[in-house]
């Protein structure tokens, strides 16, 4: 029904992803956007937009409110109100100003790695101290060490911050598991943010709860972290926003937005009520297209590639891939050479590991995948 098989040309679109290789004969299988067309309504939608012919400075109108609201209640079960929405441009300037916003310079903001690069960086940019701690390995599932969050948290730690689902491992936290996470973050008087961008992009049949769904003190600490954009393939369009209960945290955390974040882009509002009102259906067979892709990509490692170890995910379409075993001076350059771009392990807080995009049409990544079992094979 969808364009899911047809192969896109991204050049000379401005694309992040495509130019990076501008000249050369490198699939890039890196940054989290997928090579999908959005679904036709958003389209639609933002095509009606634009025959409207005025683009004057746009607020967050009741369309888009009210979609987002639904949304928050029909997906995670959160009986949100419109004052706890504060709009941003993406989740990685939420992630400065909230690093920003709570706590003073020179006080630690902690995070598990491996995980999504701003993460790392957004403390390290607001002044703070970074503490990361390595998520444990067991039984072919990541998991929190947590004696050694208790090690290494201080008592000037302001901050958790947690990717959930996570990317870039693909886990999708059980609800045991936000629950001592929440009982460690009140234990030290942590504000707990949570990155829950990827939440509509399960592939396994997993329980998903929302953290906010932990109740009432769940409600006075944790500030979530929302946007269409990785769902929807819309990153293009910045707009994403913060679900903040707490009357306390918001007045805060809007305190640090000053003359720093304005209005939203136009076109981002729009493309965002379209996508919650109309995408369902296009969200459910971009599901069952990534799933086909995941389950390629295990079964193309095993047989092809077996020195690379991918262990099981549940969400995303992001795979970490453990190319320790390569024994690879350089293994981000040595794919790069043979044709394929992924994203540095390194970046992620994990050298040795490689993060590959399979949200492409799947003779895409079929050659993308080719191309590395060849360079390994000579």
């Amino acid at each position: 029904m969808f364009e899911f098989d047809s192969v896109p040309d991204r050049k000379n679109t401005g694309s992040l992803k495509w130019d990076r290789y501008a000249g050369r004969d490198v699939i890039p299988l890196w940054v989290a956007d997928m090579d999908f067309p959005s679904a036709p309504e958003i389209v639609d939608a933002l095509r009606a937009r634009v025959e409207h012919k005025i683009f004057g400075y746009t607020i967050p109108y009741d369309e888009v409110v009210q979609e987002v609201l639904q949304y928050l209640q029909r997906r995670h079960t959160i009986a949100a109100r419109p004052e706890w929405l504060v709009w941003m441009p993406g989740l990685v300037p939420a992630l400065n100003l909230i690093c920003r916003a709570f706590g003073e310079p020179g006080d630690a903001v902690m995070t598990c790695v491996p995980v999504y690069p701003p993460f790392l960086s957004a403390p390290i940019f607001q002044d703070r101290k970074r503490i990361t701690v390595p998520l444990l390995l067991q039984n072919e599932r990541w998991g929190f060490d947590w004696d050694a969050m208790e090690q290494a948290v201080t008592k000037n730690t302001r901050l958790f911050i947690l990717c959930h689902p996570h990317n870039p491992v693909g886990r999708v936290w059980r609800r045991e598991e936000l629950e001592q996470l929440l009982d460690f973050c009140e234990r030290h008087d942590l504000i707990l943010i949570s990155d829950e961008i990827h939440c509509d992009l399960i592939l396994d049949d997993v329980p998903w709860t929302p953290t906010l769904a932990l109740g009432e003190r769940a409600a006075r600490r944790v500030i979530t972290l929302h946007a269409p954009s990785k769902t929807y393939n819309l990153p293009g369009l910045a707009c994403a926003y913060a679900v903040i209960p707490d009357a306390g945290l918001r007045t805060t955390f809007r305190r640090a937005t000053r003359g720093i974040i304005t209005e939203i882009n136009a076109f981002g509002y729009a493309g965002c009520a379209a996508a919650y009102r109309y995408g369902e259906p296009w969200r459910q067979e971009a599901l069952a297209y990534l799933r086909g892709n995941c389950d390629l990509v295990y079964s193309f490692v095993k047989e092809r590639m077996p020195a690379i170890k991918l262990h099981p995910m549940e969400a995303t379409y992001l795979a970490w891939l453990d190319v320790r075993g390569l024994n690879l001076d350089r293994p981000h350059n040595f794919f790069e050479e043979a044709g394929v771009g992924l994203s540095n392990g390194e970046d992620f807080g994990a050298p040795g590991f490689l993060r590959l995009n399979f949200g492409c049409p799947r003779s895409r990544l079929l050659t993308g995948l080719e191309r590395m079992a060849e360079a390994l094979d000579t």
